[in-house]
Order: C-alpha cells, then structure tokens, then sequence
C-alpha cells in the first residue's frame, strides 16, 4: 500500500469504517418543551448539535444515548457527513451517534472533520447538494504512536489559532467596510461629498426638498414569452440580498407566464421582502418578474443616483415599514412619500462618481479579503493534512508503535459490537 509506505515509522493504517462503531438516532416519541420530572433527558436533534442549543428534553425511552466523548454525524439533508463533538442527550433520527475508543479524542475529531470537508465537494443534486455520509468509513485512518498524537495537537492547535486570528482580523475589516459603505451614501445623500465644508445640520444650497413620486414614475408594460422570446428575463432570484446587479438571467422563453419588460436606464426595485434590498439599474432592455417595481426618472434625474437612493440602509428601513405579514411586499403607491433632496443635474453626477469611486475601493479590498479566506481554508486544510501524514512534529523512536494500539483498538471494537448484538 503506497499510502501506508509513505507514512512515518511506527504509524499505523486501518479502514475507519473498520474501527468506528456507529448508531443511528430515533425520535422519541415523548418530547417536552420544558425540562420535567418525566422528561429531563436532552434532546439533541439537528438544531441542538448545529447550534448547541437544547430546548426540547425526552423521557429517553427506546431512544439512542450519546456521551460527551462521542462523535455525532448529519445522516440527512444537506450538512450530511458533517461531524462534530456530541452534546451528551437522545439522538434524532437526522444523527448517528461515533465511537472510537483508546484514541486520542482530538486527534480523531480533527481527521473527520477534514474528511467531511473532503467529501462535501462531491455534493450532488439540485436544490440543496447532498454528500452521501457512507463515503467517510472508506477513508484510511493515519494512526499516530499515542505520545505522537498528543505532540501533534499541540502543534496543529497552535497553529490552528494563529490561523483563526487572522481570520477574524478579515472577518472585522469585512464589516467595517460595510459600515463605511453605508456611510458613504449617508454622506452623499446629506451633500457632504460633494460640499466638503458643509456643518452638520446645514442645508446644501441648491438641493431642494421632494419625494421620490415627484422624481420617478412606475413604468408597468406587460410582456409575453411568445412577443419577446429571446429577451433575457431577471426574477426575484437572479439577484442577492444587497445587490446592485443580477448574478444571472434566464431567457423569457423559457417561461409561459407574462412579465414587465424594461429599458436601458430603468431602476428595477424588489418589493417582495425589501429588506433583502435587491435593486438594479438596467445596463440592457429585458422582461422582468412582477416581483420588481419598474421606475422612470423623471426631468434628468440620474437613474445610477436613483439607484443608491433605494439601495440605502434609510430607504430599507422606511420600505420595511410599510410591510407585515409571512411574505411581505411593498407598493410603488407606499414608496412615493419618501422624502429626497433634490439638486442640479451635474451635481447628481458628481455625487454618482465620489459614491462609484469609495465604493469601487470597497469593491477592491474586498476581493483581496475574500480571495485571503478562500486561501487560509486552504492552509488550514494543508496543515491537517500534513499532520496526518507525520510532517507536523518529529517523531519519537521511544514511542510505542501504533500497530499495538490498532489490536487493542480491534478487539475492543469487537466487544463493543458483540454487546450490541
């Protein structure tokens, strides 16, 4: 085996599904809200291990029990073959409880969680992908010396935090970076980036108190597959929360149902869940879902300003309140009262260029944070590689060789399965 020849001396190899004693999880058919007399037991479903939080409690009658030195796994939906440490309580029928005993603990959860990694690229399946859990047991497990394993976790720990260090480091910037964004547009609507001198409170000279129905007019133009087969379509799916442009298209023809099309220069506004604020300023003529309100401007205002108008944090927090219930929507009719200041054409495309030039620097750093996290998975999944491998710590030649600890493991295995039966 020429994994095994590349493994240090005194390690040892052995099939995972071979080692691991598993079982799968039963809902019970007592469940209580509140921990009684009669129910006290957890009840660790798939909320409780994803989120540790336990907040349903069973009498644990014909249920599988976990302990704190287990490993649970997602056996469903799409987080299946995700492993982690168990919560002590009954299983769920979504969770298999893991056993592996005389390891190191540690040592085992670090190795399926990066073979969960490992096997959740090859997700199938529309919709949701799923991993087949199965996949996991067929993997070879790299068996350090137990002195080994212990020097291996200090190390991958260490290096392990440093790692997450800077991660949250970019993961701070990421939403200080958002802050600013919005700032920048509360200054551009406040006339700050384009009067630099302007005291707070202080009305610009030359801006104008309106609303937006006195700048834009809804545009509502019926559209059938059959009169524009070939345009290309935007639903409410093509564009992400807090997006200013689809990701996607779809060609109308694939639809039977009518839609509204749209120009170049119109501002497309989602009104089902606005605070998703998903708003759009057309760069080519199309169709569009009826799930977006089409605007005009009106007398030269700048549809790219009309844009980050809708887009801010102020404009969302107004749209929102104008909606309630399970699938809230807004109306053109309720928007039209928000209150816009109102200046000359070419100040409107001043303001456009110092939003479009903040912003772009924006755009910048935030693909070199997104292309720096891609980068530190990467390296975290290279460093436990490596100690699985036996290049993270010298070896020891006074350690135990791990081929006695894979009997000791096999024969416990068989006690433990021979108990089950």
């Amino acid at each position: 085996m020429a994994e095994f020849e590349n493994l240090p001396k005194g390690w040892a190899i052995a099939k995972l599904g071979e080692l691991v004693i598993t079982e799968k999880g039963k809902k019970p058919k007592r469940i209580s809200k509140d921990k009684t007399k009669e129910c006290s037991i957890p009840y660790v479903n798939i909320k409780a291990f994803e989120k540790n939080i336990i907040d349903e409690y069973t009498d644990g009658l014909g249920c599988v029990l976990c302990e704190d030195d287990d490993f649970l796994m997602v056996w469903d939906g799409s987080r299946s073959g995700y492993v982690g440490k168990a919560i002590k309580g009954a299983l769920g029928s979504t969770l298999v409880r893991i056993k592996l005993p005389l390891m190191n603990q540690d040592y085992v959860y670090y190795f399926l969680q990066s073979k969960f990694i490992e096997i959740n690229t090859r997700a199938k399946g529309v919709g949701i992908p799923h991993v087949d859990p199965n996949l996991l047991w067929n993997y070879d497990f790299h068996i350090a010396p137990l002195p080994e394993q212990t020097r291996i976790l200090a190390k991958l720990e260490q290096l392990l935090t440093d790692l997450d260090k800077g991660i949250e480091y970019l993961e701070t910037t990421k939403q200080q970076l958002k802050v600013y964004r919005e700032s920048v547009l509360k200054w551009a609507f406040e006339g700050k980036l384009t009067n630099k001198n302007l005291k707070q409170s202080e009305m610009t000279t030359g801006w104008t108190k309106t609303t937006l129905g006195e700048i834009v007019k809804k545009v509502s133009v019926k559209a059938l597959p059959t009169e524009m087969p070939e345009a290309r379509f935007i639903g409410m799916d093509c564009i992400e929360s807090n997006a200013m442009k689809p990701y996607m298209t779809y060609q109308f023809n694939q639809f039977k149902s009518a839609g509204n099309s749209f120009k170049v220069n119109h501002v497309l506004y989602g009104r089902m869940r606005p605070y998703l604020n998903k708003v759009y300023k057309a760069e080519f003529d199309g169709v569009c879902s009826g799930e977006f309100i089409i605007m005009e401007c009106l007398d030269n205002f700048n549809p790219e300003l009309l844009k980050y108008i809708l887009h801010q944090r102020d404009f969302v927090r107004f749209a929102n309140q104008k909606t309630s219930g399970d699938r809230p929507r807004v109306s053109f009719e309720e928007l039209e009262e928000y209150p816009i200041f109102k200046c000359s054409p070419t100040e409107q495309n001043l303001i456009v260029q110092e939003i479009e030039s903040r912003l772009s620097v924006c755009d910048k750093i935030e693909e070199t944070i997104e292309s720096s996290l891609q980068q530190a998975e990467a390296l975290r999944l290279s460093i436990i590689k490596k100690a699985f491998e036996g290049k993270l710590v010298p070896q020891d030649r006074n350690d135990e060789p791990a081929e006695k600890l894979l009997q000791q493991l096999r024969i416990e295995n068989y006690e433990l399965r021979k108990k089950k039966k």
